[in-house]
């Protein structure tokens, strides 16, 4: 069965001149009508679902860790020019390892999400930082270019605009820490499933890291 959908780079443009490749770990998944577009970086295991959009056409580059999942209907994009820090790179966009982001969700550059964040359906992160072990639960908003705490909650529906808000955030409970493990399980299984089912990943016009990229004028990939 053919897997339906589009991996390749991002079209030059006075805010983003430089056309570039994703890299994609072979054990990672990109899933039916889901594209991965420009200067992105997605490590082993990394489960995209259906209908995610990864967008490094504006604010790049971005950074997706290790063992994270990107639920249907996720949309990665960033702001031109704006960037984060993180161990001495620049990121649009940085993803840590074991990351949960659910359905719906939009995570807008510039931003960071520390390790073992879980970000629930229909929030969305913008100019913040949201260190490890946070739980962003459904329909939030952060943004304000703010600095979360690690392990802080953010209620459901919440507005976190200020960083005297972000400061006042209550900790996650057992409970959550909980639930956003079992995500992170249950997902972590879908890379091997979906590609057994549906063919391994393959670029639209690229190349999986370990395979030769095709011969393409301004096409440029200087990562390792």
């Amino acid at each position: 069965m053919q897997n339906m959908n589009f991996i390749g780079p991002n079209p030059a443009t006075p805010h983003c001149p430089q056309s570039m490749l994703p890299h994609i770990h072979p054990s990672a998944y990109v899933g039916p009508f889901a594209s991965v577009i420009g200067d992105v970086t997605v490590c082993a295991n990394v489960f995209i679902a259906p209908h995610v959009s990864v967008r490094a056409d504006e604010g790049t580059p971005f950074y997706i860790g290790a063992h994270t999942n990107l639920q249907d209907g996720v949309i990665l994009h960033g702001l031109a020019g704006k960037q984060i820090s993180h161990d001495g790179h620049n990121y649009s966009i940085y993803i840590g390892q074991h990351v949960s982001c659910g359905h719906g969700c939009v995570i807008h550059g510039p931003c960071m999400l520390g390790d073992r964040v879980f970000v629930g359906f229909g929030a969305l992160v913008l100019n913040a930082v949201v260190e490890e072990g946070c739980t962003i639960s459904h329909h939030a908003m952060v943004s304000g270019g703010i600095h979360i705490a690690a392990g802080r909650y953010v209620p459901a529906g919440a507005l976190v605009d200020t960083q005297q808000k972000a400061d006042a955030l209550p900790n996650v409970s057992e409970g959550d820490t909980a639930f956003a493990a079992n995500v992170q399980r249950v997902n972590n299984t879908f890379p091997a499933a979906f590609a057994e089912q549906f063919g391994e990943t393959t670029y639209s016009s690229g190349h999986v890291d370990g395979e030769a990229p095709p011969q393409r004028t301004n096409l440029v990939n200087d990562k390792p």
